[in-house]
């Protein structure tokens, strides 16, 4: 509880760690999609990604603590961002829920935009999955809690695979290896075919076989897309507890979460490396015609779990990081960065099309090791950190926020900061 006297930092101060925590999640997807080519399968990827001892350890890191982990913050700030904004607009006395399904209908149309680019943009499913929020928000938090239980543990995919023992039609996407859960794959059966030079038929292949293949890895030969709406729906409730609010005066019970996720973690990865092996991976299963044995898909589970309780370690230690007065000062680069996160996703989808689309310069880039990969990906989000910084100094918002907020309410939103201001702005220490 907090007392009485004690200060709890006005709203714009609270915002600062969210944004912050949102550029350090895009930190990890540039990571994991650069490795992943964006989508695209230019180059002799499969053959360079362990040339060097440096690429082994680095494909090892990345499947290991970024894969799934950073899209899992992602999703689940989005789900805080839900409630933040139903919160403002109740505490005005509006509802805000049609006013949100007209949102998530741009977004929709936004995401079909960076689909188009790289069909790994995963905004047009944070689009339907905040139209689902919509309704379950007059949902008592304790309900919500066993919704999350049952999409965590896939319940609903044991519904699709689990009592089907026949064969699937045909295999459609292979899972990276060391993973369950976790981004999006780079290489669907749909990958991108030699007549694909063009920007525009690329465009088209993305928009309709590849995306059909993402929906069927994330709904059928995975538990992702319900971790991702399990995600949405605990940021969700994450918001109404009002953690957030009063997270820089619970330092020690901040250190506590951070060592109980981190424990479970362990615990759910101890427990699954000492189960019976077993095939984890469904589509090839369901290919070979084999039954789909019940190990397999409790693994499943646990993996879900355990991608969350390690997101959650995560992010429970760059917000104690945070408070730390000494180091926040650094951390705080990131919260122009996260609060043009719309716009920098974006940017980044766009940047890795041209680095590895046959339109593009797929034949240099794709056959780039993966320490390579992983370093160019630091060197962009350094420079979108450096654009961020500077933009944010002039304007009040990311050139796609802006567009999304004005076509929220119909109407040309405020962009440019008074010229008074910009000499008083700065992100306080």
């Amino acid at each position: 509880m907090i007392r009485e006297n004690e200060i709890i930092p006005a709203p714009s101060q609270r915002m600062t760690v969210i944004d912050a925590l949102r550029g350090f999640a895009l930190l990890g997807v540039i990571l994991m999609h650069m490795l992943d080519h964006f989508g695209y399968a230019t180059g002799n990827m499969p053959d360079t990604a362990f040339s060097t001892r440096w690429d082994g350890v680095v494909q090892w890191f990345t499947n290991t603590m970024i894969r799934g982990k950073f899209i899992s913050i992602f999703s689940f700030l989005f789900g805080l961002s839900f409630y933040i904004q139903m919160d403002r607009a109740s505490k005005k006395g509006v509802d805000f829920r049609k006013r949100f399904l007209w949102r998530m209908l741009l977004l929709f149309f936004i995401g079909l935009v960076g689909t188009a680019f790289a069909y790994v943009d995963i905004l047009t499913i944070y689009a339907v999955f905040g139209v689902v929020l919509v309704f379950l928000f007059p949902l008592k938090n304790w309900v919500l809690m066993v919704l999350v239980c049952l999409l965590l543990t896939g319940v609903p995919n044991w519904f699709i695979v689990g009592f089907d023992n026949t064969r699937f039609d045909d295999v459609i996407i292979e899972q990276p290896s060391a993973t369950v859960s976790g981004d999006i794959p780079e290489r669907p059966a749909g990958n991108t075919s030699p007549e694909s030079r063009t920007f525009f038929q690329s465009a088209k292949e993305n928009l309709t076989v590849k995306t059909l293949d993402k929906l069927k890895f994330q709904f059928m030969y995975s538990n992702t897309g319900y971790m991702i709406l399990a995600l949405f729906i605990m940021g969700f409730i994450v918001g109404r507890l009002r953690f957030f609010e009063h997270v820089h005066a619970r330092k020690k019970k901040n250190v506590r979460l951070f060592f109980l996720f981190l424990l479970g973690s362990f615990a759910i990865f101890m427990a699954i490396k000492f189960m019976p092996d077993v095939p984890s991976n469904l589509s090839r299963l369901g290919v070979e015609g084999d039954t789909i044995p019940f190990n397999t898909l409790l693994i499943s589970a646990l993996s879900t779990i355990g991608t969350v309780t390690l997101s959650a370690t995560l992010a429970m230690g760059f917000i104690t990081l945070y408070q730390v007065d000494s180091i926040r000062k650094y951390l705080n680069l990131l919260t122009p960065y996260g609060r043009m996160g719309l716009t920098n996703y974006e940017m980044q989808n766009m940047t890795g099309a041209i680095l590895f689309s046959a339109w593009g310069f797929g034949s240099v880039f794709g056959n780039m090791g993966a320490a390579a990969l992983f370093a160019l990906g630091l060197i962009i989000y350094t420079w979108q950190i450096i654009l961020s910084r500077y933009w944010v100094k002039s304007f009040l918002y990311g050139p796609l926020e802006w567009l999304w907020r004005s076509g929220t309410y119909l109407k040309w939103q405020p962009f440019k900061r008074a010229q008074k201001r910009q000499f008083i702005f700065a992100i306080k220490k």
